[in-house]
């Protein structure tokens, strides 16, 4: 069996499961046996392209989120132009949230290219542990554009089309560990148009207290929003 088979049915098999799916319900919506739907997920067998498309669509998801994406040709095949982003195919975003008081974190998967400096990107926000980042509260799809002065991420949510986010970027050509970000989108708890500053990393970063004071609203942004009378991340 090989490595991407194997690691293809054990997605298939976690967003089967996070469904609620049985075998014989994924195998009877794409017209297959349970014993060949479990040799997918075994990874016993390779799935062809068609079929890939097909379990994609009755789990609600993106056929890249089933797809292994191999880390030595990651940064070969998005090579981009931003230094930020140069030879990235994964980075992490975080943001301090109110509700909860404590820190969202973010995964944010680069996938193929769209158009000119544009990608595919998947955002996994607010999970437990970052070896299974997929395992998340929320999960969001679009794509990242690049242009001179500024990157923008424009999502919406997988599973609720309602929730569209929005993500600008500034200064992307300046390289950097870090780059902070201004969200825009819908809030769905209490339900709101919201805007937040959000810090984007090529690492994971320490979750301590001095990155949750950076995270908060200072008093630096207070006197920028009554100066411009709108919210501003720089």
């Amino acid at each position: 069996m090989s490595e991407i088979s194997v690691e293809t049915g054990k997605r298939i098999r976690y967003f089967r499961a996070n469904r609620g799916m049985t075998l014989e319900e994924l195998a009877a919506a794409v017209y297959k046996s349970k014993a060949t739907i479990s040799k997918y997920e075994k990874g016993d067998i390779v799935i062809d392209i068609e079929t890939l498309y097909e379990i994609a669509k009755v789990l609600h998801v993106h056929v890249d989120q089933l797809l292994l994406k191999h880390e030595a040709l990651a940064a070969e095949e998005h090579e981009v132009d931003p230094a930020f982003f140069r030879g990235l195919h994964r980075f992490y975003a975080y943001y301090y949230d109110g509700r909860i008081r404590n820190i969202n974190r973010s995964v944010c998967d680069i996938l193929s290219p769209t158009d000119v400096n544009q990608y595919k990107l998947i955002m996994y926000m607010n999970f437990k542990d970052y070896d299974r980042y997929q395992q998340c509260e929320n999960t969001y799809t679009g794509y990242i554009k690049h242009f001179d002065a500024l990157s923008i991420i424009e999502v919406v949510h997988q599973t609720n089309p309602m929730e569209h986010g929005s993500v600008q970027i500034l200064a992307p050509f300046m390289d950097s560990d870090t780059k902070w970000g201004l969200w825009n989108g819908i809030s769905s708890r209490p339900l709101m148009p919201v805007a937040l500053k959000m810090l984007f990393s090529k690492k994971p970063l320490k979750e301590d207290d001095a990155l949750r004071e950076s995270l908060k609203i200072s008093k630096e942004d207070i006197r920028t929003m009554k100066l411009y009378n709108f919210f501003a991340v720089t």
